[in-house]
């Protein structure tokens, strides 16, 4: 969508050094830019690009406008106001409201007349879609699940029962929402499966990325906080508690019954074993595993960079030997003792 630069810095309240009547219609990398497109610049590394830019304005930080060639919305966090920019430049793509003929809504389910629902989506009884709200093509919304306003599940999107999601939600292709989570009790005659009767409970502005999935309670209902951000293939087990604005980056497993605070971040490959807690702030780094609580914010790291593999296997052998040099070292304190 076309729209000035006046209009953009109107909306998300910048600064704006340069004509109001600039026309904008896109956004680009530093190097892609052309005449009509917008870019930012938040990374010190790409400012040397800042002199050569073709993009018709920048956002950037108050400090670097003047070293910038072209106009300029100025903002203490560009990455952010990038973000507000971008959204208004690309809207969701929204549809009319209605039920596609090829869809089937149970006579018992409560759908707004706001809403859409897609071509071969399934709404199951007693499920309550709210104003606004959009099931993309092929999804599932089982009984008792309920949709908040704004809230859009985009195709093959499976909420399986008793899921509630609150306001503005999106949840990306291929997510599961609502499944039995891996409970099974060991007898003399093999596994015995255990009913998981609980639901997920799901607050405001949730994003869920593809194929990511998110276990219902096994006895209580599994708890995603507001605002919290779930990558792709994100895994969240049975009973687990995630807190407001917590953000977990692709392969990020959380096993069951572990609480997560406000606003923790987990990279990529990163994970929790089961019942534990983690307090607000964490950080964990890529391929970390949290095997205890912590209680204090910060990052937590374990896992090793990769290196050379010769180096690899020497730094594993040293490794192996620990315990004898445990020993060893400590014979030698009680025999100087």
């Amino acid at each position: 969508m076309a729209i000035t630069l006046g209009e953009l810095a109107d909306h998300v309240d910048c600064e704006l050094r340069g004509s109001r009547e600039t026309v904008i219609d896109s956004v680009a990398t530093f190097s892609g830019a052309g005449p009509n497109a917008i870019t930012f610049l938040s990374n010190a590394a790409y400012k040397p690009q800042l002199p050569d830019t073709r993009a018709a304005a920048v956002i950037l930080k108050p400090a670097d406008a003047d070293d910038c060639p072209v106009a300029a919305l100025l903002h203490d966090d560009p990455y952010a106001c990038y973000a507000r920019v971008a959204s208004l430049i690309y809207p969701a793509p929204s549809h009319q409201p209605g039920v596609h003929p090829s869809a089937f809504v149970s006579d018992d389910a409560k759908v707004s007349g706001s809403a859409y629902i897609g071509p071969n989506a399934v709404v199951e009884d007693n499920a309550v879609i709210e104003d606004r709200c959009e099931i993309g093509p092929g999804s599932y919304v089982g009984p008792g699940c309920v949709i908040g306003a704004g809230t859009r599940l985009k195709a093959n999107v499976t909420f399986v029962r008793a899921v509630t999601i609150g306001e503005r939600g999106l949840i990306h292709p291929g997510a599961v929402v609502g499944g039995d989570g891996f409970g099974n009790a060991m007898t003399p005659n093999g596994w015995v499966k255990v009913p998981q009767v609980g639901g997920v409970r799901i607050g405001d502005d949730v994003e869920i990325g593809c194929n990511a999935t998110v276990d219902c309670g096994a006895i209580e209902d599994t708890v995603i906080g507001n605002g919290v951000r779930l990558d792709n293939l994100v895994m969240i087990a049975h009973n687990c508690r995630i807190g407001d604005h917590t953000a977990m980056a692709a392969y990020t497993g959380i096993a069951g019954s572990t609480t997560i605070g406000a606003r923790c971040l987990f990279a990529g490959k990163s994970g929790a074993v089961g019942h534990v807690t983690i307090c607000d702030d964490v950080v964990v780094t890529g391929k970390t595993m949290v095997t205890k609580d912590i209680d204090q914010p910060g990052p937590y790291a374990s896992s090793f960079a990769a290196e050379p593999a010769k180096e690899w296997a020497k730094n594993v052998a040293r490794v192996r030997r620990l315990g004898k040099l445990f020993d060893r070292v400590s014979k030698l304190e009680k025999d100087k003792s």
